[in-house]
């Protein structure tokens, strides 16, 4: 009898570690994907941004977009794109690059996900390489497989 009892007991937790490493080789897979899928998607909203190709850009964008800066507050969709319209005007060339090691995806659940990184910008004001590193979380929303970011906090200026 202990040696069925031990026996059963083996067996349950045998089964119980194979489910558990199917389970977390199947949320490595999923998170590989979606690390993949919100690097792509990064990648394109900022070649976006580096060729100034507003009308593109915003289409990376909810309209309830809420961006949050440290040094700016919080603002809307259409401000932000005054914003972006602004800089792009201005006399030298910004450029935005990712810090790819310092990229971050987590899932959301039932939601999309969160992106968090740091991030460069670079431009030649005054014959002089000017530039900025600085910290961001986007939140990107997953809407039936169309992707939009609807919250950014913009930080550490």
């Amino acid at each position: 009898m202990k040696n069925l009892i031990m026996l059963l007991l083996s067996i349950s937790i045998y089964s119980n570690t194979l489910a558990q490493t199917q389970t977390e080789k199947k949320v490595v897979v999923t998170e590989k994907a979606l690390f993949s899928k919100v690097a792509n998607l990064d990648s394109l909203l900022f070649a976006a941004y580096n060729s100034k190709n507003l009308d593109l850009m915003k289409t990376y964008f909810t309209s309830d977009l809420e961006w949050y800066q440290d040094n700016g507050g919080l603002i809307g969709f259409e401000k932000v794109f005054e914003n972006f319209n602004s800089i792009f005007n201005r006399d030298y060339d910004l450029k935005r690059s990712l810090i790819k090691e310092s990229l971050e995806v987590h899932p959301i659940e039932g939601y999309g996900a969160i992106e968090i990184g740091n991030h460069q910008f670079k431009h030649i004001e005054n014959g002089k390489l000017e530039v900025g590193t600085f910290k961001f979380l986007m939140i990107w929303k997953n809407d039936n497989g169309s992707w939009k970011i609807s919250r950014v906090v913009s930080y550490d200026h």
